[in-house]
């Protein structure tokens, strides 16, 4: 039931990122006084159904201007999202989260967790530094949303250039390199679980820092806790332990631990 009613909140999260739907018909852009707002998930500004701003794009935006002005804004939005809700933005509020997980529903055989993903769990941190914030403030490019950003491919390029003729004419070999990633990341997202948001994404990369400070949060109860590790091995993310940078706090491990040990800090109607 907890499962279902996370993706309840996923889907209406989504529809509510994407809200104007006019945009899907005419291929424009919303410019209204809401876009100025950021939205806590990754959802590209440039959808024709976007009514909010993303905050990693809106982040190396801010960072490129930063010779002018400090992100006071933008870098105090993300340190809000991330103190109130943490990585619990990726397992409800992500609408590129929501994608993946549907794609993983499809068939196939799957792509166990080990070592080698806890030890590229790690890339997304090098992503954030390298792309996010040293292009941006170095190069004057928002580096991750030019040669990386999937939802922005997708959402941005594909979605706007379909009702768009101006858009399609301005489409070049730098779209052509960001579909093959978007292929690439949506092939493998097919046999390995939220491989975006695991090993790529660096906005959960920010929010993780968070996850065991954030008001809502997932929490151990040490006294129940007997160590039997039944909810290390039945998550399929890269956590060595409930609560840490690597959980999305989908909650899911509330219900396979055998002792009721694990429970959500901040918000009841999701437990």
């Amino acid at each position: 039931m907890k499962k279902y009613r996370r993706k309840l909140v996923q889907v209406i999260t989504a529809l509510l990122y994407n809200c104007n739907f006019t945009g899907f018909a005419t291929g424009k852009i919303y410019k209204g006084k809401t876009k100025s707002a950021c939205v806590p998930g990754l959802n590209c500004y440039s959808c024709p159904g976007a009514v909010g701003a993303c905050p990693l794009g809106s982040f190396q935006q801010a960072l490129v201007s930063s010779k002018y002005r400090f992100p006071y804004y933008m870098l105090g939005t993300l340190l809000l999202f991330g103190a109130l809700l943490g990585r619990f933005i990726c397992g409800f509020l992500c609408p590129f989260g929501l994608f993946q997980e549907l794609l993983y529903k499809i068939p196939g055989k799957k792509v166990k967790k080990g070592k080698w993903s806890h030890v590229l769990s790690y890339l997304k941190y090098v992503i954030l530094v390298g792309l996010v914030i040293l292009v941006p403030i170095l190069l004057k490019e928002p580096g991750f949303c030019k040669f990386i950003c999937p939802q922005g491919t997708l959402e941005g390029g594909i979605l706007l250039s379909i009702r768009n003729e101006s858009v399609r004419a301005m489409l070049g070999n730098l779209f052509s390199v960001k579909a093959a990633v978007l292929v690439v990341i949506v092939l493998l997202s097919v046999f390995i679980f939220r491989f975006f948001c695991r090993f790529i994404c660096p906005l959960g990369a920010i929010y993780s820092f968070f996850n065991k400070v954030s008001l809502v949060r997932m929490e151990i109860d040490e006294d129940k806790c007997t160590g039997c590790g039944a909810c290390t091995r039945f998550c399929k993310m890269d956590v060595n332990k409930v609560g840490d940078r690597e959980c999305i706090q989908c909650g899911e491990c509330s219900d396979i631990c055998p002792h009721s040990a694990i429970c959500r800090k901040g918000i009841k109607i999701l437990k």
